[in-house]
């Protein structure tokens, strides 16, 4: 660049001429114009394609055979050297990187190009991804829910255990509550819990569990074209960014509720990141997306399935495959199960009598030690075989009470013991342990005695008062003022005896 510079200052300012400029730097005259006509080398320029004589001739055979590949599984397309084997068999000459070259480049000029998309207040997408997470110790995989809001690029992230309706519901909820409001669009996959059935290209046939929850939230529904997940990038890029921003190293916690906690906080901090090309942060531009959204309704949607059913002899519900148990004496009686997304809870007589962590898979069985102890009341024989006891952890005064009871007791000790175990169905564990402790130090080993130690102390207690709410048919009885001259005199006589 130098010399160029030098050349043309000399012709074209100083006025040197053309033939003296030759003969001192030896250029050939057509290398002169070209510096002459140019402010800097233009470089080499072909005047035409190279010939390809050997590949050439197998470049549209090379491309008939890669539009092929399209409609054929991923892993049953041509690589470069299935590619050469084959043209060799047509009479291809050349050799593996020409073939190798070709494929790069026709594969280049057919990959797609997509239009950059305007993202405005109040839209929303929805994705789910998967991920490892070490669970109360176990490595095990969750799904994880996200929603972001391509305005202002803020995301909500949650993780559960199963991906179902009643996640989906789960994650919208609490995803609602955390941007603070409804948006007014929400963009989805066709997944099969809320299609039931594509009609061309726009139109689709709803689930009914998808309608219940977009009637109870009044938001618009997008949903994306088949093989169009593009349509939905941000959270594509949302579920990827997530993964390795949140989840990496694999996390470990106790429960996924610890997590969640986590993810949340997560979420929050990084509402204060300005992204490139945006003029606020991510918490400024939420404003404007909390502006066109929907107001929550009064109360969230009940995320759960329901299912009616009655309890079987052994006092359990079935529910999605798996058994949970219920109090016995709510055995061979209509139930209504609710599943949630990381529980079940069950109703009988409009009453709720059971709540269990939720099971996945099919064919487990959720037993509460508590639901029969009523029964084993009644057949104390039973304790030691019961099922349901099994494995049921008790501090270690509780076995030192059995002990000393069926001891003192000889046959009926078993009952009295059953009979304290049953004051967990209104006592917490903790509290029971606490008065079963105090028992055993002031010998005091009855049911009576020990549920009188699980009462809180006098102090505490509300003072006792009656009142004429809801007793109107006394607001006319009068009472009148006690003599005690007749109290007198009897206690007098009694005291003459």
């Amino acid at each position: 660049m130098d010399e160029w510079l030098k050349i043309r200052q000399q012709v074209l300012v100083d006025g040197r001429s053309k033939r003296t400029v030759l003969r001192e730097t030896g250029l050939h005259w057509k290398t002169l114009e070209k510096i002459l006509s140019h402010g800097e080398p233009p470089g080499y320029r072909l005047s035409q394609p190279r010939q390809r004589p050997k590949i050439g001739p197998f470049l549209d055979r090379i491309r008939e055979i890669l539009e092929a590949d399209k409609k054929a599984p991923k892993k049953q397309r041509h690589t470069a050297k299935r590619l050469l084997a084959r043209l060799r068999q047509e009479g291809y000459t050349g050799g593996y990187t020409q073939v190798k070259k070709a494929v790069r480049e026709l594969a280049a000029r057919s990959r797609e190009v997509f239009v950059p998309l305007l993202h405005r207040p109040g839209e929303a997408q929805v994705d789910f991804g998967f991920a490892l997470a070490k669970v109360a110790g176990e490595l095990r995989q969750v799904v994880f829910f996200v929603m972001v809001l391509p305005h202002s690029d803020a995301f909500f992230v949650q993780a559960f255990e199963h991906l179902c309706l009643e996640v989906f519901w789960e994650g919208h909820v609490r995803a609602f509550e955390f941007f603070g409001g409804v948006p007014r669009r929400l963009t989805y996959d066709n997944e099969r819990m809320l299609v039931i059935e594509i009609i061309g290209a726009h139109g689709r046939r709803l689930t009914e569990g998808f309608l219940q929850f977009q009637s109870h939230y009044l938001f618009d529904e997008h949903f994306c074209r088949v093989a169009r997940a593009n349509e939905k990038g941000v959270v594509e890029g949302t579920v990827r960014y997530a993964r390795a921003n949140f989840l990496v190293p694999v996390p470990e916690v106790a429960d996924l509720g610890e997590l969640n906690a986590r993810l949340r906080e997560q979420c929050a901090e990084d509402l204060k990141r300005r992204l490139r090309g945006k003029g606020a942060t991510k918490e400024e531009l939420l404003a404007e997306d909390r502006a066109t959204f929907r107001p929550l309704p009064a109360a969230p949607f009940d995320a759960c399935r329901k299912r009616g059913t009655i309890a079987n002899s052994l006092s359990l519900v079935r529910f999605e495959g798996n058994d949970y148990s219920v109090p016995v004496r709510c055995a061979h009686h209509p139930v209504v199960a609710k599943g949630y997304a990381d529980g079940v809870e069950i109703a009988c007589g409009g009453e709720r009598v059971a709540t269990h962590k939720r099971l996945w898979g099919t064919g487990g069985v959720s037993h509460d030690p508590v639901h029969y102890l009523a029964l084993l009341e009644r057949k104390p024989g039973a304790l030691d075989h019961a099922r349901p006891l099994a494995g049921w952890r008790l501090p270690t005064c509780f076995g030192e009470l059995r002990a000393r009871l069926e001891k003192e007791r000889d046959g009926a000790g078993t009952r009295e013991y059953i009979r304290i175990l049953r004051l967990r169905e209104t006592h917490s564990e903790a509290a029971l342990a606490r008065a079963v402790e105090q028992g055993l130090r002031l010998g005091a080993l009855s049911r009576d005695a020990i549920a009188q130690f699980l009462l809180p102390p006098e102090e505490e207690r509300p003072a006792a008062s009656f009142r004429l709410d809801g007793r109107d048919h006394l607001r006319s009885v009068r009472v009148a003022q006690t003599d005690l001259a007749g109290y007198a005199a009897l206690l007098a006589g009694g005291g003459q005896r």
